[in-house]
């Protein structure tokens, strides 16, 4: 097993810096707060470089602090934002979501390649636009389950609310998500129809 040696912290920015702040620009809606996290995540690394095993890449490592510290600030502001009531029938979750609450939806250039899809530049430039359109507390359900990929039950214990909670603000994200991205030429057909 190859492991990872640390590189001297005095390098870090030059060789991190921009991803790690790609990285949390794509999940915080404003370069300052994505910024404010890089730093933070600079500094906690550079108090607990110490730890650092080498079982992974720096870079890796330097990820996962962020991710904590991006878990860290959502949880801080979610006691800021007011609850968001939201009700949907059960035929409009049905249209879009399967039994699990996943998203039905599917765009029809990914079937044949989605990584070279997701990775153009252009779709995610469109998606943290659509991202940046919901209320915040959406935005962060959104975040911490669908890119983040918490579980329902960390996702409502990081923003204090309960499941049925989440689901309609899952659900409203996708909603917008979809009709966004639909209007911004990411057309997506829902499976089996």
């Amino acid at each position: 097993m190859k492991t990872h040696q640390p590189l001297d912290p005095e390098i870090w920015l030059d060789r991190h810096r921009d991803y790690l702040f790609r990285y949390a620009r794509l999940r915080l809606r404003s370069p300052e707060l994505a910024e404010d996290m890089v730093q933070e995540t600079f500094l906690a690394a550079l108090h607990a470089r110490s730890n650092f095993a080498g079982r992974s890449s720096e870079r890796t490592w330097l990820i996962g602090i962020l991710k904590h510290k991006i878990v860290d600030h959502i949880r801080r502001s979610s006691r800021e934002f007011p609850t968001e009531d939201v009700e949907f029938s059960g035929h409009q979750r049905e249209a879009f979501f399967d039994t699990t609450g996943r998203l039905k939806a599917v765009s029809s250039e990914w079937s044949a390649d989605p990584r070279k899809v997701l990775e153009r530049r252009e779709f995610w430039k469109t998606l943290q636009n659509c991202l940046a359109q919901l209320p915040p507390r959406t935005f962060y359900a959104f975040l911490l389950r669908e890119i983040n990929g918490l579980s329902v039950e960390e996702t409502c214990k990081v923003l204090n609310i309960s499941t049925t909670n989440l689901r309609a603000m899952l659900c409203r994200a996708r909603r917008h998500l979809r009709l966004c991205l639909k209007t911004e030429r990411f057309e997506l057909r829902v499976r089996g129809n």
